[in-house]
């Protein structure tokens, strides 16, 4: 690893394997989630079925913040700098879908509430006309936080301070302690009504569950795991929000140690919870097990054998009308 270097400020930076580590992580995500999210286009039926067009939106979000986050984290480590400007409009797209994913989680958990306990108007309310208003209503409930941390952003920050160049890290939009204080206060307070829904679900979903029989009870119990797999990353996304604070009390302490922390937080709490959607559906959910299977594995050897097949029969007419040609010319 010691020949790994780069060029940066006069002197040479040396990747160093946590480098190397996180861009083969981030890669085996990306690659995973592109052939998750290949799956769902390739196959119409789950456009019509919400919980596989909200696991959809998931993966398109976690697949962005993985590529700007990793773009970002490569940055800082270079010291590489950039106007103030643009850092803005790339975090504006960072903190929106950090947002997106958690709140899309708790609309999953909601359709599986409404799935197994309200099966009869599942169909109503979870139409194909709601997808379209349900993702437009997770992105704004998931814009206001970017609104409120930019809002107290612009509020303080002097106009040349957009010019400058900076290392983009959250830290920069923390001018005053206040705005630390109200930009905690949004996340908490999303993240107490996400709970507050998740643990309502899980309840009424167990209640469900003790009463079913047969197959019903089969599935209840599968939803109901699927709900506790939510909570789970729904918690680690909690954490994540709350890194930029751990780290800039870190920051004032010790800068070795701020190091350290901020990349045991980008591995922890960014990457690993990227890896939990497609667990929870691409591996556990049959349906989209089975078209996985079909589509990424087989679909290209079954194309190579339908191409072999379609090139011999050519073949084999072509000797037949050569054959006939030279029939009729004797």
């Amino acid at each position: 690893m010691e020949d790994n270097s780069s060029w940066v400020g006069g002197e040479v930076r040396q990747i160093n394997d946590r480098v190397i580590s996180v861009q083969v992580l981030v890669m085996t995500f990306l690659g995973i989630n592109f052939l998750l999210i290949l799956t769902f286009f390739k196959k119409k039926s789950f456009y019509t079925i919400a919980r596989y067009i909200l696991f959809a939106v998931t993966l398109l979000s976690d697949s962005l913040i993985l590529l700007i986050s990793n773009t970002l984290y490569l940055l800082a480590y270079f010291n590489f700098t950039i106007q103030v400007w643009l850092c803005i409009s790339i975090s504006t797209v960072l903190i929106l879908y950090s947002m997106v994913t958690p709140v899309t989680l708790t609309a999953m958990t909601l359709e599986r509430y409404v799935a197994i306990c309200m099966p009869l108007r599942h169909a109503e309310l979870c139409s194909q006309r709601i997808h379209v208003h349900c993702i437009l209503i997770i992105h704004s409930l998931s814009s206001v936080p970017c609104i409120v941390v930019f809002s107290s952003f612009f509020a303080s920050a002097s106009l040349t301070l957009y010019k400058q160049h900076r290392i983009c890290s959250p830290q920069m939009y923390t001018l005053h302690r206040w705005q630390g204080h109200i930009r905690s206060t949004v996340q908490q307070f999303y993240f107490l009504v996400m709970v507050i829904i998740i643990v309502f679900c899980y309840v009424k979903i167990i209640k469900v569950a003790k009463t079913a029989s047969g197959e019903n009870k089969k599935s209840t119990w599968k939803g109901l795991r699927t709900v506790i797999l939510h909570g789970f990353q729904l918690l680690l996304c909690l954490i994540q929000l709350w890194t930029p604070f751990i780290e800039n009390y870190v920051f004032h302490i010790n800068l070795s140690l701020f190091f350290n922390v901020r990349f045991f937080n980008y591995v922890l709490f960014y990457l690993t919870p990227k890896c939990l959607s497609p667990l929870i559906y691409g591996l556990r959910d049959d349906h989209f097990l089975h078209a996985l299977k079909n589509y990424a594995f087989f679909d290209l050897y079954k194309r190579n054998i339908l191409q072999e097949r379609d090139k011999a029969l050519f073949l084999n007419l072509l000797t037949v009308d050569q054959f006939e040609i030279l029939q009729e010319v004797q």
